[in-house]
């Protein structure tokens, strides 16, 4: 990709809906156009680097919304966790973030896929039906059905040790000090 030096890719969950998944929905440009389309079910999540955007250890890409989520090694199944994405200033439902994560057999890993679509009553839709109103034979792709994929792999041990809670180092010095309490002095 012809990027300007020191490009960074890290878009808030609107801008990916917004910027990206809208954009490519409604069949317009996108620029820079750094998003490749990637049929993402014959890869398993360590084949993406090279192949989807990379941005540090994340990978993005647009793919097919399907059902059939199998790759050659495992599957990706639903969280049960859906997120809605609502715009910042007026709150308007602009998508939806499901969570995914991968399966080799029956094993669970720390890939997890964040897939973001549409609305189901999203512009597009109303734009392919203008389309086949008017008599049109072209069989052009039905670009409502789009996402927006991000895989990553979790870090277990930051999972594990991370509560959501900082400490400062007057938190982590009195810390120490309860340790003492333990130690027998002569």
């Amino acid at each position: 990709m012809n990027l300007p030096p020191g490009f960074r890719f890290f878009p808030t969950d609107e801008e990916l809906v917004v910027h990206f998944l809208h954009r490519k929905a409604s069949l317009l440009p996108c620029h820079p156009d750094v998003i490749p389309d990637l049929d993402l079910y014959p890869y398993d999540p360590w084949d993406l680097p090279g192949k989807a955007l990379g941005e540090g250890r994340q990978w993005y890409f647009y793919s097919r919304k399907t059902q059939d989520r199998v790759t050659s090694n495992g599957y990706w199944a639903s969280m049960g966790m859906d997120e809605t994405i609502f715009t910042s200033s007026t709150h308007k439902k602009l998508g939806i973030k499901k969570y995914l994560t991968f399966y080799l057999g029956d094993s669970q890993t720390n890939w997890v896929m964040q897939e973001y679509s549409l609305p189901d009553s999203s512009s597009s839709s109303s734009r392919s039906s203008k389309r086949s109103s008017r008599g049109s034979t072209s069989s052009k792709p039905d670009y409502s059905k789009w996402v927006i994929c991000r895989v990553y792999e979790q870090n277990c041990s930051e999972e594990e040790d991370d509560d959501g809670t900082e400490l400062s180092c007057l938190d982590e010095v009195f810390l120490s000090l309860d340790d003492l309490d333990e130690v027998s002095l002569p």
